[in-house]
């Protein structure tokens, strides 16, 4: 007799740059997620999809709560507890530090009022001694009664299979929301916009990334290429001369690494043209923020 098809929905929720991207790349076997080493890197909600034998997990990789200093900010907050809601189960990943800092204090509270079980998953344990490890787990399991608790290392792909292991029992039979080799709900324009995005990241230092959002505003594809133009939209004209660098040489590199990790994607040439705008304070902009394509 056939095994019951199971599947669920899962929010991955944390801090900001605690690891959450890395992760649902890591559980999909594909990167459908941004990483970046700076703060507030995702900023929609991301679905990934992972399909195996009998059993469809819809992972929601959520932007990090944090105290939110502009209206997008508001947006990323309220979108990430708003994934916690109607859920099969929730992620909370935490970093190896053995202390529970107010961040968490909250996301333990939001966390109380949830009905989903949720499993602790501490990321980044390649950084720290086993004593630490423990350490973190005691402070972490007396504020919360947890499902599980899983330690990992997303960057190195360790514990992986222990958390997808962890989250069979919490799937409930039902269909396949998805087909099989689908793996994110992003549509390509979006996926393309957050590869610049993430390069951009990479490449700027701090003060400039979080005033950046980018425009796909034509894409065209055929047998043997992909044409994109997008705009660069920042906050400050200060900023628009460190996007485009001294003779251009920034804004070239950043579409030099852009359209080398788009030609894998695609398996194809990929033509990009790259424009730096200025649209002061869009991240209070309710107009502007819907236009770049955030939820609201």
């Amino acid at each position: 007799m056939q095994e019951a098809f199971k599947s669920g929905f899962v929010s991955i929720i944390g801090r900001p740059n605690v690891g959450k991207s890395t992760l649902i790349n890591r559980l999909v076997g594909e990167k459908i997620a941004i990483i970046s080493s700076k703060p507030q890197t995702t900023r929609n909600n991301i679905l990934g999809i992972l399909t195996e034998d009998n059993m469809q997990i819809v992972f929601t990789d959520t932007p990090g709560i944090h105290e939110p200093s502009s209206m997008l900010a508001e947006m990323m907050v309220k979108s990430a507890n708003e994934a916690m809601k109607d859920t099969d189960a929730i992620l909370f990943l935490v970093e190896p530090i053995p202390n529970v800092g107010r961040t968490e204090e909250k996301i333990i509270e939001s966390l109380k009022k949830q009905k989903a079980p949720v499993i602790l998953i501490i990321n980044k344990i390649d950084t720290v001694q086993k004593d630490i490890l423990l350490s973190v787990i005691s402070k972490y399991t007396e504020k919360y009664d947890f499902a599980a608790v899983i330690p990992i290392s997303a960057r190195r792909a360790d514990g992986i299979d222990a958390v997808k292991e962890e989250l069979i029992p919490f799937l409930n039979e039902g269909p396949q929301y998805f087909p099989e080799d689908m793996v994110t709900d992003q549509p390509e324009r979006q996926i393309a916009a957050e590869i610049i995005r993430e390069k951009l990241l990479h490449t700027l230092n701090k003060e400039v990334p979080h005033g950046i959002a980018i425009e796909i505003f034509q894409m065209e594809e055929d047998e043997n290429k992909v044409s994109i133009e997008a705009n660069i939209y920042c906050e400050k004209q200060s900023h628009k001369g460190i996007i485009i660098g001294k003779g251009g040489e920034m804004l070239k590199r950043v579409g030099t690494n852009a359209r080398t990790e788009l030609e894998r994607m695609y398996d194809k040439k990929v033509f990009l043209s790259l424009w730096v705008k200025v649209n002061e304070d869009w991240r209070n902009k309710r107009g502007k923020i819907a236009n770049f394509g955030f939820d609201l």
